[in-house]
């Protein structure tokens, strides 16, 4: 009966709230609520939660009657009860608020994401890692990671976090209601980039903007820009809207004692689901909810928003091989599959382009359009699967990197390293020609008849001898064809070029690991002595991608210019000077798959891509 007659009492509560004059309701004083923290009994959490619903609810009704949002729908309506009425109809329209998972979509979601045989250690980490900048100064762009596992779901919304803070700025001081219908943004011009001072410049609220942003544009991707579904917790309600931040502190502390998932029974018990069908309405959700995504559930929730954004049965269907959980065993590392839901709005296995046709009816998935930003990996430079340009060149010069056990960020200031010269455009036509032949999974061969197809689409006139030597075996090889290119001249459809000097580049890169170390060099005093500083790894590298073929002709004997991206000095008072060394990490060679050549030098410490 108590249970009950709380439930009227808050269903009272808000009624009152969404009359025209509403009374002022009695709440705590936040300086009270956050004092009497340890003392809070369930009966005080209880009527917590019912002042701040009813608080919340005042606070949207008043908005609403004071000003029409941008994104709405002009009102017309001469009467201010009218206005405010027909407000709260739209909102009701653009948020279905509050539902449950049903039994069986909990079921079908905790397996398709754990399977059947996941161990507790896999799901104490996506249960302890929250979606939060480093606290530290000199890394306070970066997602910071504790837990192992999650690294995909973070690196990917890292990802889009450094596109809005870097060619968006100005979008990050505009008010929630101009958020964009479409979030996905056309390319700026080559002259436009970012100055790398910039990197530590950002306020607390450009970032939480930013980060809320990338996850709004993420979620509508994975809802084919129609909908967004928000994953929260069922315990926390409307509780944190319109909140101080102390009281929001105590509410979400409270709501996650003792929570644990560890069967889909839990999930159904937890989960509450928001859908939302306008960027403007999922702004405001998910804003209104970023500290409960700041929270220790933070990446799981998220990761749960996007499966359902783009809908369970979609996410299978999106699978080669659906009877495989997305969270992959033993170490609980994020699949393929979670990384290119994130970036591409699809769940798809494969990072190549387009489909691959088996035959008799079967064909793998890949990546069907140009992304936002792409993908690169170290398993590429060791053969085992081929990035298409879909992921390779993205819009924006910014790069998840993938190993064989963690995900992290690669990305320029300058959207100039994206540009092509002539040579380039004509390497990539070949290479794109030349992959949509290649029915080996990246395996770099391709049949006689899909070479012939090859050369009439890039219009390469090979002379009879080559062409007769490439097809005797009965298929051709990509490095071999590759050769014959480089030496066959310009004028039929070659890259040959006399000069030896093919558009050599020079550019800065930057490299975010979010895992957070221990800095030996950075301390700070405790009772114990000296502490190192737990902060992310952040890595400048200077890249330059020579101007040969070969960088074996490059490193020989051949000085060159030294200059920005894409430009290159002449005369006699240029400046010439022999390359530097190149230092070799992994990340290197996954930079090479990106820039074939490229020679790498840093400061410090060798980027870390584990």
């Amino acid at each position: 009966m108590a249970d009950q007659q709380e439930e009227e009492d808050l269903r009272l509560a808000l009624r009152m709230s969404m009359q025209n004059s509403p009374p002022e309701p009695k709440r705590s004083k936040p300086e009270e609520a956050a004092n009497s923290t340890t003392m809070m009994t369930p009966e005080d959490s209880r009527r917590l939660q019912r002042e701040l619903m009813a608080a919340a609810a005042e606070k949207r009704l008043l908005t609403a009657a004071k000003s029409v949002p941008a994104f709405a729908s002009p009102l017309k309506s001469d009467s201010d009860g009218d206005s405010v009425k027909r407000e709260i109809e739209i909102e009701a329209k653009e948020v279905n608020v509050g539902n449950e998972l049903s039994e069986e979509e909990a079921y079908q979601l905790f397996f398709m994401v754990f399977g059947s045989g996941v161990s507790k250690d896999i799901l104490a980490q996506w249960s302890n890692q929250g979606i939060r900048f480093s606290p530290d100064p000199e890394t306070s762009m970066i997602l910071v990671q504790h837990e192992g596992g999650p690294c995909g779901v973070l690196a990917a919304i890292q990802a889009f976090v450094l596109k809005h803070l870097l060619f968006f700025p100005d979008e990050l001081v505009k008010a929630a209601q101009s958020m964009p219908q479409n979030l996905s943004s056309s390319r700026l011009s080559k002259n436009q980039h970012v100055a790398s001072n910039s990197l530590a410049a950002f306020t607390e609220n450009a970032k939480t903007r930013a980060l809320v942003i990338s996850m709004c544009e993420i979620l509508f991707l994975c809802g084919n820009n129609k909908r967004a579904v928000i994953a929260t917790l069922s315990s926390i309600g409307d509780g944190l809207e319109g909140s101080e931040d102390s009281l929001k502190d105590v509410i979400i502390a409270q709501a996650l004692e003792g929570l644990s998932i560890e069967s889909a029974s839990d999930l159904h018990k937890i989960l509450r689901v928001d859908t939302c069908t306008t960027p403007a309405s999922a702004f405001k959700r998910l804003e209104a909810m970023i500290p409960i995504f700041q929270s220790r559930m933070g990446a799981l929730l998220f990761l749960i928003s996007a499966l359902l954004s783009r809908g369970l049965d979609c996410v299978q269907a999106d699978r080669d091989d659906p009877s495989l959980p997305l969270v992959t065993a033993p170490f609980g590392h994020a699949s393929q599959e979670i990384v290119n839901l994130l970036l591409c709005g699809q769940a798809v296995p494969n990072v190549f382009d387009g489909r691959m046709d088996l035959g008799g009816g079967m064909f793998l998935k890949g990546v069907s359009a140009n992304a936002e930003v792409g993908f690169l990996t170290l398993l590429e430079s060791l053969n085992f699967c081929k990035v298409g340009q879909n992921l390779k060149r993205p819009k924006w010069p910014i790069w998840v990197v993938g190993s064989e056990s963690h995900y992290t960020v690669l990305f320029a200031l300058d959207t100039a390293v994206q540009d092509e010269n002539e040579l380039e455009e004509k390497e990539s036509q070949i290479r794109k020609a030349f992959d949509a032949q290649d029915q080996s999974g990246g395996g770099g061969f391709i049949s006689v008849e899909g070479f012939h197809q090859v050369l009439r689409e890039t219009n390469i006139r090979l002379p009879s001898g080559k062409l007769d030597s490439l097809c005797s075996s009965g298929f051709i090889v990509w490095s071999e064809f590759w050769q014959v290119i480089l030496d066959l001249d310009k004028s039929l459809g070659g890259l040959k070029d006399s000069t030896g000097q093919m558009g050599r580049k020079v550019f800065d890169l930057y490299h975010f690991n979010g895992i957070a170390k221990s800095d030996l060099n950075c301390s700070q005093s405790s009772s114990g002595g000296e502490t190192p500083i737990q902060r992310p790894r952040f890595t400048k590298l200077r890249v330059s991608v020579p101007p040969r073929w070969t960088p074996e002709e490059f490193m020989a004997d051949v000085a060159v210019p030294s200059g920005s991206a894409g430009t290159e000095p002449s005369g006699k008072d240029a400046e010439v000077a022999k390359p530097e060394p190149s230092q070799h990490a992994p990340l290197v060679d996954c930079i090479r798959t990106r820039w074939p050549r490229a020679v790498c030098n840093w400061l410090g410490d060798p980027p870390s891509i584990v």
